[in-house]
């Protein structure tokens, strides 16, 4: 559990220098640059992603069951994944009506993403991993608007044809992963088949 408790520091306190220290993260762009500042994040990201992966897998070997969770809220994960999946769709496709209203869609996804996990898992490395990235998305949702209102900023309205782009696309690359990149990547099939 160390492991996955190192790994979510560096992860998530590298991602987290917005929520937390701005203008400590402008002062480090103008003295390392700002590829500088991409390296050095990019490299702690890195090492802490590795760390999850690694600190999750240890704590899946020797599980601390938490409680049973019925099948219902393993289905309600399945939705709110799906709605995670096309919000970060949402986030890179350009003028799209998603990202036009909720500004920040990736971060929502984040929150969907791990708020279904939290109800369908029923492990305290569940517990940890995505309590984690949930207290962060609801941190980094809130820093986001904030700075949002405090710079005035404006978002191009959407149009339909990248809104249902990222619709398709998100619920494309969900259906990948449900069925097939899940179990394979993870050892977990959300839809096991037989």
């Amino acid at each position: 559990m160390g492991m996955l408790v190192l790994g979510l520091v560096l992860f998530l306190g590298a991602h987290s220098v917005r929520i937390f220290a701005d203008n400590a993260r402008t002062r480090a762009i103008a003295r390392l640059g700002e590829m500088g500042w991409k390296g050095l994040y990019s490299v702690v990201s890195l090492i802490g992603f590795g760390l999850i992966i690694w600190g999750f897998a240890q704590a899946r070997q020797q599980p601390v069951v938490l409680w049973s969770p019925p099948a219902m809220l393993k289905h309600l994960n399945s939705l709110f994944t799906l709605l995670a999946f096309v919000l970060l769709a949402a986030a890179y496709v350009p003028r799209n009506s998603i990202r036009a209203r909720l500004h920040h869609p990736m971060i929502l996804g984040v929150k969907l993403w791990a708020f279904g996990h939290l109800l369908a898992t029923a492990t305290l490395a569940d517990l940890v991993l995505f309590g984690a990235f949930l207290l962060w998305a609801v941190l980094d949702f809130r820093a986001a608007r904030q700075r949002d209102r405090a710079l005035g900023t404006v978002y191009a309205p959407g149009a339909t044809g990248p809104t249902v782009l990222a619709v398709v696309v998100g619920a494309a690359a969900w259906a990948a992963f449900a069925f097939w990149l899940h179990a394979a990547w993870i050892g977990v099939a959300p839809f096991p088949r037989g």
